[in-house]
């Protein structure tokens, strides 16, 4: 028989980096229990998984900080001991860690660079690492002054030089975790597209994220973590969202449980408010019983409008009225006392002493109230914040816990129970399910539907377009410091984003950005 020779199939991809079998215990907790994984060059592998299913402790092991007490790791089919995180980006393996670790009182460059800057004759060559860090950002398409200070950059500009730290070695493994937590749908496609870039050129790269809709926009598998053991590894194009949840939570659940309801007086009024260099001629209105989301560009002014209203910086020009009646906050002092409450977006600086217990986060905006005579009552302390967690399925072992203790997900609802714990008449929430896990999410969803059924007025800040579309009953979208766009319930993505990038305008008597 005669023809040509059958094609000799080819040999599967040695994968970039195996973990085979890998095993770790903190103490009585098993944080992993037997779990494989393997991702292969040119790939974007998604790890999922809720708060607690191994999933940052995996990473850290990858990235050095912790050794496993069994198994093993290959780096292109070879065995390796992962000994130390300078150990680790000396492998190649380079992590975006979920939240910013950079040093305030160094310029952008220093960080970007902190671990290998470039040299000459004389020592470090700060030209040559101005050029580099700067042409980092040009490829990240990002405007970022490399000689300036981080103190006092926002959370989506530190990620961003934390992306940049990762770009600046030439990693065979880029692990993100995170990383498009405080970032908007414009700063996340950019991101992607350098992911995608990298994938091209052979980088394998390790994706953990909340957001799943990235994780199928994105990814060409996913592993699934529960409770510290392997769950599943399949083609993101074999599942859908509620089998990736049912995956990763056990149970069915449902996304944004945000029922109908009806608003009632207007609580907020907010007129031609301006704060210099941050935004201009704002004005809204928010009803008891309302949630208004407020969507934009990161940059944009949204968080700027969150801190006028609570009195944390002051306004320029226009008015807010509560009640009908003109308020002017020369703190957030006065502001709570009007019954206004912020939850803050980066929990850890703003949100909670991490080093308190969870019962003294609950009280603290309200210790005056409770104990007028300053005599602190540690049983009636402790009996709020029990109520409190108990009000928001607090996952604890008790108040005297440390608030350091707890999963993202928890320390989100304590600080939320802080506030609650004021009686406000508004909450302002600014990104209130950044970096929390799927279950987490639910949960904080479930609650903000639940506040706004009670009759308070919420507005809700959000880089998250399906959670701040599914969750309003209006929607404002802000374009460099001025309202773009008023949306009803159900809007488009497309319509957001429209707005969201200065393609439109309000043209409506008394709105800003005419």
């Amino acid at each position: 028989m005669t023809g040509e020779p059958p094609a000799v199939p080819s040999a599967p991809l040695t994968p970039r980096v195996e973990l085979r079998s890998i095993s770790k215990r903190f103490g009585a907790t098993r944080a992993l229990t037997d779990v494989s994984l393997a991702v292969a060059p040119a790939e974007i592998h998604a790890l999922v998984g809720e708060n607690g299913a191994g999933k940052s402790t995996l990473v850290k092991i990858l990235a050095g900080v912790h050794a496993p007490d069994s198994g093993e790791i290959l780096l292109d089919g070879e065995a390796v001991a992962v000994r130390s995180p300078s150990h680790s980006r000396g492998l190649g393996i380079a992590v975006v860690h979920q939240e910013p670790r950079l040093f305030p009182d160094l310029s952008v460059a220093e960080n970007v660079f902190m671990a290998n800057p470039p040299t000459n004759r004389l020592g470090i060559d700060w030209g040559a690492m101005s050029a580099a860090a700067t042409e980092l950002f040009r490829e990240l398409d990002v405007q970022m002054d490399a000689g300036a200070l981080v103190r006092g950059l926002s959370m989506a500009d530190q990620q961003l030089i934390e992306i940049a730290k990762a770009l600046s070695v030439d990693a065979r493994l880029l692990i993100l975790d995170e990383p498009t937590a405080s970032l908007s749908l414009h700063e996340t496609e950019r991101l992607f597209a350098i992911v995608n870039r990298l994938q091209a050129r052979g980088t394998a790269v390790l994706f953990v994220s909340h957001r799943l809709e990235e994780v199928f926009a994105l990814c060409q598998r996913a592993t699934v973590l529960r409770d510290g053991r392997h769950v599943v590894t399949a083609d993101t194009a074999a599942l859908d969202t509620a089998e990736l949840i049912r995956h990763m939570v056990g149970r069915t659940v449902t996304l944004f449980p945000k029922g109908d309801s009806t608003p009632g007086d207007v609580l907020l009024e907010v007129d031609g408010l301006g704060r210099s260099g941050a935004f201009a001629g704002v004005s809204f209105s928010v009803r008891r019983g309302e949630i208004v989301g407020l969507a934009g560009l990161v940059g944009a002014g949204r968080t700027e409008v969150a801190r006028v209203l609570f009195g944390v910086d002051r306004a320029d020009s226009g008015t807010i009225k509560l009640d009908g009646r003109v308020v002017a906050f020369d703190g957030p002092h006065r502001a709570l006392a009007a019954g206004v409450a912020y939850l803050p977006e980066d929990r850890h600086q703003n949100g909670l002493v991490l080093d308190f217990p969870i019962a003294a986060n609950v009280t603290l905006p309200i210790l005056h109230r409770l104990f007028p005579r300053f005599v602190l009552r540690r049983s009636v302390e402790d009996r709020l914040a029990e109520d409190q967690a108990a009000r928001l399925s607090v996952r604890m072992r008790s108040v005297d816990q440390l608030a350091a203790s707890l999963s993202g997900g928890n320390q989100q609802k304590v600080v939320l129970a802080k506030w609650l714990a004021s009686n406000p008449r508004l909450l302002i929430l600014d990104e209130p399910t950044r970096g929390i896990d799927i279950g987490a999410k639910v949960e904080v969803h479930r609650i903000i539907s639940e506040l706004a059924a009670s009759g308070l007025a919420i507005l809700l800040i959000s880089s998250d377009l399906p959670e701040v579309l599914a969750m309003s009953d209006r929607l404002l979208v802000m374009h460099e410091g001025r309202l773009t766009a008023e949306l009803a319930r159900g809007a488009a993505e497309e319509q957001v984003m429209f707005a969201a990038t200065g393609q439109a305008r309000l043209h409506t008597p008394g709105a800003a950005g005419g």
